[in-house]
Order: structure tokens, then C-alpha cells, then sequence
């Protein structure tokens, strides 16, 4: 939803296209030997030169570079010892060599693309290249994948590159295991040093402690774990499983970090460090009570410890959020803007939802008690994020899916390998994802083999397909953008966004042009707002695309991925409209675009035209929106504003907000009575309904002063749907604005 789809782009269609005419190409070598025309010096000197003229400089431009996945295949889900050893002389072309293994050590240093990219060779010398996916940020530092790395890549899939060059192909973490070099896999010959037999418990504790100390956490906690196989006194094992678990807790592996930390305080259960620990680890897991509770034992005990008392005040912080969907919002726009990537330490409130079965559109979101316009259902931190910023020279990724014929720019290449680690990392948190809606993909039935995690790469892809949101640095930033002109109509509604996230609760929410609920962001934050009025028990909807200026040919919405069509009042109005009703609605928009852009509008005969417009449709707008006369409603009003027509600017004010679906009472003038102004029904909420109030507040303020302030509430709980929160309204917009609308130009 919101991500740069480029599927239907000629441009990028054709990369496609290509693509799949290439894998039909390799399919026909496949179970040929993979024995590369090249002589060993040859494929290591065709690499290093690559690698030198891949070097990017500091001031290139934004590059986009290709990114395929190929078709989907299971991680080997076969434990080790079952496995069999093949050699590189036996390996095919396009196979996946199912119960096999191949041992291998790299002869050059990592490269990195779209793959981390390094030539291996096995114990007998012959050379291939080796690529591993979702790794890059992993092994891109100087402890990543260094010259004379073993690795064991488990059940082989040798392909034909791009350059008709050949290379193993590793997609799944759990195939690739980096073998310790004092295991007994690694041959003698690959051995820097020889390790002698009276290596004792405390020497394995001190190299750890000694690539600890140099930031390889991951040769850091393998020593630490020889240590513990090595019988070490009751004292060393508590304090190499405190220096093991800190050691998880750098490298992310908070699921690991927590069983070393729950080993040591069944020792002792008062150690300092054993409860700060086990308290960080529940707080990146997001378990901030459970982090509550041993900070309480840990301040209790230690009153003196700082740091103890600091990470306590966070956790309590979080917890609040979590309990009471209480936040400074303004505090978090700023941190947005400062931090890149903009990843916001804040907790997920999920407010009056709950997850319920539809009846036909599998689960859904439902109100647990009735709600008002402008209620907070929900603030979720997201799961995983991938930002892209677009003040700098990041390369975009387009990734190309063979199997779901898609092609998309952005980051969704790196939000696969974030989803991907942290899961692989954290497997406590497997279940709950693998468990969102991932249409037909059928994976294997395994979550560990040997003790380590299996994660199915396609699994995560296709979650992610079907998902994730694109998403702006803030959706404030995207309403002032919409405001000041910045964009082009079309992209005021259906924005496309290069970066990505997903927040698992509302996947859940499912489609509805005719949406009850609108998202909006902060950073990596997604703030879900009700649109409207809302009875208990009612399916919480927001739009997958937004219907207002959509093509009317793209009516009903065809939700492919999803497995269904839309079927709201609009898609069925649209789809029963007869062509030549819908080819006078697009004739007489195109004519109003003309009209207002001439340098002296004739205001009668636009107000003549859209009377025209209004007369295609059949039904009134309260029940089926009148899409195509919103922004010329709005323009009229605005217009009429600017030149102190105010009872006009009123009239299609009202006008606009009635073609959207509001049903509004108390407005019109002259005015009747005393009665307020009332939305008795609230319509499609887009960024301009907001200055729609401000201009009805605007008008009101000399015509009928006592709506001025109840259009200007109404302006502020609009505000508060479309950016997600209302701290920077009066930032944003203000009575002595210079526009009619209210709008601050100097908004930033």
C-alpha cells in the first residue's frame, strides 16, 4: 500500500521481462557440471578488478540498481547430520543440492551490491563466486565476511548469473553457517593456528573477551561458547554467560541475550549485571512491563546504579505509551527529523480494536466500544522499517519478482533483509509474523533445525508484499507539501512512498474506498485515526489506495494481490455507470482543468460546468461521493474567499465538504436560527478538507461569527485524521494566515 509500484512502467516492465527471458535461459543449462570456463586466476582477477570499478565516489548521483529475486525455493529444513559433503566439482547448474552440503573459505575480500559478494574456494581448490542475500548490513563491517572465512553453505543452488558467469545463490540465513575456525569441520591446511589439546575453559574466555573488546561479537561468542562446553568452574560460567549474553545484546540477538541472563539469576538471583541485562533484553523485545518488574527488583537492590535507574525511567515511559495512548507528538516530529533513520523508541498503544474474523475478507479490525471522529484507534511502532532518504545520494533498489510479475523502487529490497535478521535473531518473534496474511504461499512447516531458526526468505518477501505500507518521513511534511502546491493533484491522494515498514496490527485492516479510518506517520510510528463516528463492533477500513482523483477506469479497484475486487457503494456506482455517463464526467473535468487555469476565469460558466458535472450523478453524494467535484468545488470557494465573496465561498465550501459525503447542519446562510454547526455525518477525508473548514471559518468569521470557532474545531479534528495529531495545527494554520484557507506559508 503507498509503495512505488512501477509494474505497469514500460520503462521498468521491460527490466522484467528480460529478467524472466534470462532464467528461461539458465533453466535450459540446468544439471549441466558448473564448471566455469575460467581458469582459477582468471575468476579471481575478473573480481577484484570489479570490485575496484565498482567503487562509488562520495558525490555520485542516486543510482537505482536491479535487484531479482528468483523463483522461491524452501530452506533446508535437514539437520546436519543427515547431510552428505559434496565437493565444487559436483555441482550443477539451476540445482538445489538437497541433502548436501559444501564447505568452503573465501579466497578474496567481500564485495558488496545487491549481494555480499566474495570468491570461495573448497579443500580442493577450485574457485566460484559466492553470493549472500539479506546479509549486506550484517557483513559490510570489518568483522563481516574477511578473507579466509569458512562457511558451510547447506543444500547448494548453483545459478547463471546476469554476466552468464556462475555462482552460488544463498537466500535463506539458516543456509549459510560460519564455521568456527577451532571446529573440527575446518581442515588443518585452512587453520591459521593450530590450537593445542590443553586449551582450558579461562583461555577460550579470553580470546572471547579479546574480540569482544575489538567489536566481533560473533567470534566473540564463540568463544565464550567453547568456554562453557569446556567444563569451566561454576564462577566462570556465570561470568562468561553475563559476557555471552552482552555480546547477544550488540549483535541484536535479544531472544539468546535473555536465556544466558535467566541461566545466571537461577545461580544468582540478585547479580547486578544479570538483572540490568535480562531488563534490556525484555525492553528491545518490547516487553516493557515484564522490563518494569525486574528494573523494580534491580532499583530495589542497587539504588545506586545510574544507568539502572535511567533505562528504568525509559521502560516506565514506554509502558505509559503502551497503556494509555498518551504521546508528545510534536517531541516526536522533531526526533523524526533529526534521526536517520528515523526510528522513534516510543511504545505501541492499541487502543478500542480488537482482531476479529470477517465474514469474507479472512480477519479484520473491529471497535470495542463506539468511537468519535478523530479518536486514536491505534499508534504502532512498526516492526521493521526501511527508510530511504531522499536528501542524500542513497542508491533506490527495484526489485524484480519473477513469481508475482512485480517491480517496485525503494526499499523494500532492504526491508526483506531487516525482517529477515531480526527474525533469524529473534525467534520468539517468528510466530506472530509468519502468521500475517501471505495469500497461497505454502512454506516449510519448520521454525529450528540444529537450534538455529529457520526463516523462509519468500515467506518474509510475500508478508511483505502483502503488508507493508510506503510510508513519508511525516505525514505532516506530506500535508504541507499537498498544501503549498508541491504536488500535482493526482499525487496529493495516491502518494507513493520509496520507503517501507510493517506495523502487524494494521495489516489487518482491510481495504474500503469508502474508508472509516485514515493512517498517518510519524518516522517509523503509524497513527491510525477514526474518519468518522463509529458504533461498537464496527470493521475498522482505510483505503489501499485512495479513491479521491483516481482514473475512472480503475474503478472498482482490482486488489490482485489480495485475492479480491473492491465492492464499495463507489466501485459499484462506477462499474454500473454507463460509458458514455463516464465519458462525459472526464470530458467536463477536463474542460473545468482549462477554465481555472485561463488567466481571466469566467466564474459563471465554471459554476455552469460543474452544475453539469453534478448532473451525471444519480444518486445523492451522502450515499455515494460525488469524487470528480470535490476540487472544483473547493477551487470556487477558495476563489470566491480571495475576493470577499463570502456567502459564495460558503456555499461550495459546504459544497465541497458535501460532495466528499459530509452531511452537515447548521452551516447554510442566511442562518435560520441559532443552531449550531453540526457534522452529522462524516465523509472521504483528504488533506484538503482541512483548509475547507478553514475557509468556511474564514467566511463565518464575518458573516456568522458564532460558526467561526465551531468551523475552526472541526478544521483541528480534520487535521488531527490526516497528519495524525493536532500539537502543530496552530503551526501549520492560523485566522490571520494571508490565505483564505488559513494555510501558514512559512509552515516547515
Amino acid at each position: 500500500m503507498d509503495t512505488y509500484d512501477v509494474s505497469n512502467v514500460p520503462e521498468y516492465f521491460r527490466y522484467l521481462r528480460v529478467h524472466k527471458e534470462n532464467l528461461k535461459n539458465a533453466q535450459a543449462l540446468k544439471g549441466r557440471p558448473a564448471k566455469s570456463p575460467k581458469s582459477r586466476d582468471e575468476i579471481l582477477m575478473q573480481f577484484m578488478f570489479r570490485q575496484m570499478t565498482n567503487t562509488k565516489s562520495p558525490d555520485s548521483t542516486t543510482n537505482i540498481r536491479s535487484s531479482f529475486l528468483p523463483p522461491a525455493y524452501p530452506p533446508c529444513h535437514t539437520p546436519f547430520s543427515k547431510l552428505s559433503k559434496v565437493m565444487i566439482k559436483n555441482l550443477c547448474l539451476e540445482t538445489h543440492h538437497r541433502e548436501r552440503y559444501l564447505l568452503i573459505r573465501t579466497v578474496t575480500p567481500a564485495d558488496t551490491m545487491t549481494a555480499v559478494m566474495a570468491i570461495v574456494e573448497d579443500e580442493d581448490g577450485r574457485v566460484l563466486m559466492l553470493q549472500l542475500y539479506n546479509q549486506q548490513q550484517e557483513l559490510s563491517s570489518a568483522h563481516g565476511l574477511g578473507e579466509g572465512t569458512v562457511l558451510v553453505v547447506k543444500e547448494p543452488y548453483v545459478k547463471v548469473m546476469a554476466d552468464g558467469d556462475y555462482g552460488i545463490r544463498v537466500d535463506h540465513l539458516s543456509d549459510v553457517w560460519f564455521v568456527p575456525e577451532f571446529d573440527d569441520l575446518v581442515p588443518l591446511s585452512w587453520r591459521e593456528i593450530v590450537t593445542e589439546g590443553d586449551e582450558n575453559a579461562y583461555s577460550w574466555k579470553v580470546k572471547g573477551s579479546e574480540h569482544f573488546d575489538q567489536g566481533d561479537y560473533r567470534l566473540a561468542i564463540q568463544c565464550y561458547s567453547k568456554t562453557l562446553d569446556a567444563h569451566p568452574s561454576p564462577e566462570l560460567a556465570v561470568t562468561t554467560q553475563l559476557n555471552r549474553s552482552l555480546s547477544f545484546l550488540k549483535s541484536y540477538r535479544f531472544d539468546a541475550a535473555l536465556k544466558d541472563v535467566d541461566r545466571v539469576l537461577e545461580v544468582s538471583e540478585l547479580s547486578e549485571k544479570g538483572l540490568f541485562r535480562k531488563a534490556q533484553a525484555l525492553y528491545q523485545l518490547r516487553k516493557f512491563k515484564e522490563s518494569c518488574e525486574t528494573h523494580a527488583i534491580l532499583a530495589e537492590k542497587y539504588p545506586d546504579n545510574t544507568q539502572a535507574a535511567h533505562e528504568y525511567s525509559r521502560a516506565s515511559a514506554r509502558l505509559m505509551e503502551q497503556d494509555s495512548g498518551k504521546y508528545e507528538f510534536r517531541k516526536m516530529i522533531l526526533e523524526a527529523k533529526k534521526r536517520r533513520p528515523p526510528t522513534l523508541d516510543r511504545g505501541t498503544y492499541i487502543g478500542p480494536v480488537s482482531v476479529k474474523q470477517t465474514q469474507s475478507h479472512g480477519r479484520g479490525l473491529f471497535t470495542t466500544k463506539a468511537v468519535k471522529a478523530g479518536e486514536l484507534l491505534l499508534c504502532e511502532k512498526a516492526f521493521s522499517h526501511a527508510f530511504y532518504d531522499e536528501d542524500t545520494s542513497q542508491d533506490l533498489r527495484l526489485l524484480l519478482n519473477v513469481d508475482m510479475n512485480e517491480a517496485t523502487i525503494g526499499t523494500q529490497a532492504e526491508l526483506i533483509e531487516l525482517i529477515t535478521q531480526k527474525l533469524h535473531k529473534n525467534p520468539s518473534l517468528i510466530p506472530d509474523f509468519v502468521d500475517l496474511h501471505h495469500g497461497t504461499y505454502k512454506s516449510v512447516d519448520v521454525l529450528e533445525v540444529d537450534g538455529i531458526p529457520v526463516v523462509d526468505t519468500f515467506l518474509v518477501e510475500r508478508i511483505i508484499l502483502l503488508n507493508s505500507f510506503g510510508c513519508p518521513l511525516s505525514s505532516r511534511e506530506s500535508h504541507i507539501g499537498c498544501m503549498k502546491g508541491n504536488d500535482d493533484t493526482a499525487k496529493k491522494t495516491n502518494k507513493q512512498f520509496h520507503s517501507c515498514g510493517v506495523w502487524s496490527m494494521a495489516s489487518c485492516i482491510n481495504h474500503s474506498c469508502l474508508s472509516n479510518a485514515r493512517r498517518s506517520f510519524i518516522g517509523d510510528m503509524m497513527i491510525v485515526r477514526a474518519s468518522r463516528d463509529l458504533p461498537s463492533n464496527t470493521e475498522i477500513t482505510f483505503w489501499y489506495k485512495s479513491p479521491i482523483s483516481r482514473d475512472p477506469k480503475e474503478f472498482p479497484l482490482n486488489l490482485q494481490h489480495w485475492g479480491f475486487k473492491c465492492d464499495c457503494i463507489l466501485c459499484q456506482e462506477a462499474q454500473s455507470a454507463s460509458s458514455s455517463v463516464l465519458s462525459t464526467r472526464n470530458r467536463i473535468s477536463a474542460d473545468l482543468q482549462r477554465l481555472f487555469k485561463t488567466p481571466k476565469m469566467n466564474l459563471r460558466k465554471i459554476e455552469d460546468r460543474i452544475s453539469n458535472l453534478a448532473g451525471t450523478y444519480s444518486r445523492p453524494a451522502s450515499e455515494v461521493p460525488h469524487l470528480t467535484l470535490d476540487t472544483p468545488y473547493l477551487s470556487l470557494a477558495a476563489i470566491y474567499a480571495s475576493s470577499r465573496k463570502l456567502e459564495k465561498s460558503v456555499e461550495f465550501a459546504l459544497k465541497t465538504l458535501e460532495s466528499l459525503g459530509f452531511v452537515i447542519k447548521g452551516g447554510n446562510l442566511p442562518r435560520v436560527s441559532n443552531a449550531p454547526l453540526v457534522v452529522k455525518k462524516w465523509g472521504l477525508m483528504n488533506d484538503g478538507v482541512v483548509g475547507c473548514w478553514m475557509i468556511l471559518c474564514f467566511a463565518y468569521r464575518e458573516l456568522a461569527p458564532t460558526l467561526a470557532s465551531q468551523a475552526e474545531r472541526y478544521a483541528r479534528v480534520s487535521y488531527k485524521i490526516c497528519v495524525g495529531e493536532d500539537e502543530t495545527f496552530d503551526k501549520t494554520y492560523s485566522r490571520l494566515s494571508d490565505r483564505a484557507d488559513g494555510f501558514l506559508t512559512t509552515a516547515k
